[in-house]
């Protein structure tokens, strides 16, 4: 079995989260920055450059690693939020580090950007992103998120609520 190192950016702003969805593949559902850790890489490191890849943007904020992952996609099912792209096969485990990022006005309220060079290769994928309410329906319902990315919100969701009574 192939295992790939992983890095996301769980990025908020007061109580909301940037997401992003492909429009191109809408069937895919919600999703967080991040991909690919490139060899000789630290998880911290892919994190910020995947970041800045798929976003456009250079946070200039701390990365405090909240929650873990390990994915093994060989065993879940091909339906619903873990159906990948034929041309994008996620087969393999996937360890995950997912980092938590707080700024304190949003960079952008909606954009699109394009990853260019992804990790699998192909042709460049179109990332729409904008922002969610933690606390809100969309967030509560892991189902509206791709390949288990909504997994850690109830931790992030503590997270954030911890930090916000401590301002």
């Amino acid at each position: 079995m192939r295992v790939y190192h992983k890095a996301y950016v769980y990025l908020t702003c007061g109580t909301d989260l940037l997401v992003f969805d492909e429009p191109d593949t809408p069937w895919l559902g919600l999703q967080v920055p991040g991909g690919t850790v490139d060899p000789g890489e630290s998880f911290l490191h892919g994190a910020m450059r995947e970041f800045a890849e798929e976003t456009g943007l250079a946070l200039d904020a701390a990365f405090e690693q909240f929650s873990s992952q390990d994915i093994p996609f060989e065993t879940l099912p091909p339906v619903g939020q873990f159906r990948a792209p034929p041309e994008r096969p996620l087969k393999g485990r996937h360890i995950r580090r997912n980092y938590h990022v707080r700024v304190a006005e949003r960079p952008k309220d909606r954009w699109e950007h394009f990853e260019m060079h992804s990790s699998s290769g192909g042709a460049p994928i179109r990332y729409r992103f904008y922002w969610i309410d933690l606390f809100g329906k969309q967030a509560q319902e892991a189902e509206n998120f791709f390949a288990a990315f909504g997994a850690p919100l109830s931790d992030l969701r503590e997270r954030v609520a911890f930090l916000k009574r401590a301002a």
